[in-house]
């Protein structure tokens, strides 16, 4: 008897220890204050400041004005149906958290009752919904953001039966299926997932915290716990695992979280001191070339656009330097460009009233990033729009949302786009035809969609074969001088087996040229290497070794200098299943090379645009004589 007292009394200590670690640890205690409604990103009072920069600067009030006629456009529009599509409740979701938040924007900074009027309609209908789709955790998420800024902003004018009703549905159908393991494995996710679904979670906690303290508590100290793992990614240097597109989606639902926690708490509790995290922004303003696209890779969409989070990160650095691609973008498009953006009534709360012509172009020319999918990002200038600008990716298919694309790249010059990059494929048309998209073994079917492997990306292929999926390559030197950017990476682990070592390296040559070399070495048996570039030009076969490529009347020169007795040759870009995308308008160029056992051998290509392509180019270093 005695004995089991004794153990019944130490686990009684352990447990009240372990409640009194985590009492600790919880930087979201009873006693922390909160201020009153509306608390979510932007205080009573505040819109002042929103009017001040409206008022000094055309270009913020064009961004405003196309709001509001946004917003007008949709005072007639029937709102959000739950509409299913396929495993997905997403773009109903997204469309929900654009209109709540336009709206009620236009509501603060107007104060005209159609706005208020229209987003509680919009509120009371999302919150009939059966349920936000917890199977599928993302449309939960972004429900319970737009409905938690909508309560929040609303929360003086709305009646007690809105009241209600909408904080009911914040409680039932957004936090309390977060709290289910059938639905919160994203807790412990490293990607895009934990970020968006915690920032979600916490503006619908921030938002009925007076009626649940105690869940609203655990809710944010959880976030603030778990979205810890995501932005370890960004180590070292703020390279973005996921690519552009995610970078655009978790980024920017991350600072969503800490900008909201920020202004309620007065405190980030360190999070934006995270490793490479601030560094991120650089990334993303060398990730968009002088065409305004971006460098695609992985599943990325192709288009670009305007980043609200970046006037964020460019208030943190203190410098406005990292909105050059956002000035660029602000100053050339008409506002109403981006009002389909969900989160561009942010951009208001995060410009700090920085005049727009004011922005300056960076310094750099070229950026690189190590991390789980480096990226190394060259350009000639950052005001020229004919500048030659070229991103190499190394990595590792492994990646979450990676294709087997290590050691491609893109270039632009003369204002085209001359190798590119098909970025992804809907999710949906795959998935509802029943591919398995998300298998990332050596032989899962998401290799054989053809826009996901090494065939139709500017790398190597070997043997006709995939790249080996835990294969992964580091940038390994990198050069700033002007008159030679370049960049190298060993891809010997992504084609292990059927060559013993391979290397590429891509240099900026005299602000006028583009070399491509790569280093292979075969091992006891012979090896077919095949070197391809996606072109969305016209390809003319000029000589064994020369082609032209010709777009918007302007001219590149695909020259190919080692071996010398290559015959270039295009193949279809023609897909080869039912459920692959179609892909219009593009050509694959390039060349085979089959190599000797035990051999060493150098594929060399100049890409030349029109006012290179009649000088005399040096020959080219082998890639341990590249400077460092």
């Amino acid at each position: 008897m005695y004995s089991k007292r004794l153990l019944l009394s130490t686990i009684s200590l352990l447990l009240l220890l372990s409640v009194s670690a985590g009492a600790q640890k919880d930087p979201i205690g009873p006693a922390t204050k909160l201020p009153d409604h509306p608390r979510i990103l932007l205080l009573k009072g505040e819109e002042g400041r929103i009017r001040q920069t409206i008022a000094a600067d055309k270009t913020w009030n064009n961004v405003h004005q196309a709001m509001l006629g946004e917003c007008d456009k949709l005072l007639a529009v029937a709102p959000v149906e739950r509409i299913q599509i396929g495993r997905r409740l997403l773009d109903k979701s997204r469309e929900a958290l654009r209109r709540v938040f336009l709206l009620a924007y236009a509501w603060r900074l107007t104060g005209q009752q159609q706005y208020l009027q229209r987003v509680e309609k919009e509120l009371l209908a999302v919150s009939a919904f059966s349920d936000w789709n917890p199977s599928h955790f993302l449309d939960v998420a972004e429900m319970t953001m737009a409905v938690g800024i909508g309560y929040d902003w609303l929360y003086n004018d709305l009646s007690p039966a809105s009241r209600s009703a909408i904080k009911a549905a914040i409680l039932k159908k957004g936090i309390e299926p977060s709290l289910d393991p059938k639905f919160n494995s994203w807790l412990t996710a490293t990607h895009n997932w934990n970020q968006v679904c915690n920032a979600g979670m916490t503006y619908g906690a921030m938002a009925i915290y007076e009626d649940q303290p105690e869940l609203s508590r655990k809710i944010i100290n959880r976030a603030i716990d778990s979205i810890e793992l995501p932005m370890e990614d960004y180590a070292p240097d703020g390279a973005y695992p996921e690519g552009y597109s995610y970078w655009g989606y978790g980024t920017s639902f991350n600072v969503m979280f800490i900008s909201a926690i920020e202004k309620a708490f007065g405190s980030d509790f360190g999070l934006s001191k995270k490793p490479g995290f601030l560094k991120t922004a650089a990334y993303m303003t060398n990730m968009t070339g002088p065409t305004g696209n971006s460098f695609n890779y992985s599943d990325a969409g192709t288009g670009s656009g305007l980043h609200p989070a970046m006037f964020w990160f460019a208030s943190k650095l203190n410098d406005p330097s990292v909105l050059w691609v956002e000035r660029g973008r602000l100053l050339s498009e008409n506002g109403s460009k981006y009002d389909k953006d969900r989160l561009l009534p942010a951009i208001m709360l995060w410009n700090n009233g920085i005049r727009v012509n004011d922005i300056p172009e960076p310094k750099a020319r070229i950026w690189v990033g190590d991390g789980k999918s480096p990226v190394a990002l060259m350009r000639t200038s950052w005001t020229d729009p004919s500048a030659i600008f070229v991103g190499l990716k190394a990595g590792s298919p492994s990646v979450n949302h990676a294709h087997m694309d290590v050691g491609s790249f893109v270039m632009e010059a003369d204002g085209v786009r001359w190798a590119m990059d098909f970025g992804m494929q809907d999710y949906n048309s795959l998935e509802s035809k029943g591919v398995k998209l998300w298998g990332k073994e050596q032989d899962s079917q998401r290799w054989q969609v053809y826009r996901y492997n090494n065939y139709v990306h500017n790398t190597l292929t070997v043997n006709n074969g995939l790249q080996n999926v835990e294969g992964n390559a580091r940038i390994t030197r990198s050069t700033n001088n002007p008159q030679f950017l370049s960049a190298t990476t060993d891809l010997t682990e992504l084609y292990k087996g059927p060559l013993h070592k391979a290397s590429r390296g891509i240099a900026i040559v005299d602000q006028n040229h583009i070399v491509v070399r790569d280093e292979v070495e075969t091992p006891g048996k012979e090896a077919t290497v095949r070197w391809t570039l996606l072109t969305p030009a016209d390809v003319t076969i000029t000589g064994k070794n020369r082609a032209e490529l010709t777009k918007d009347g302007k001219k590149l020169i695909l020259q190919v200098q080692e071996p010398a007795n290559v015959t270039l040759k295009t193949w279809s870009t023609d897909p080869p299943h039912e459920y692959d995308a179609p892909n219009p308008g593009t050509t694959l160029v390039g060349f085979e090379v089959t190599m000797p056992a035990n051999t060493k051998g150098t594929l060399t290509v100049l890409l030349l645009p029109e006012k290179a392509a009649g000088q005399t180019t040096q020959a080219v270093r082998p890639l341990a004589q590249w400077p460092k």
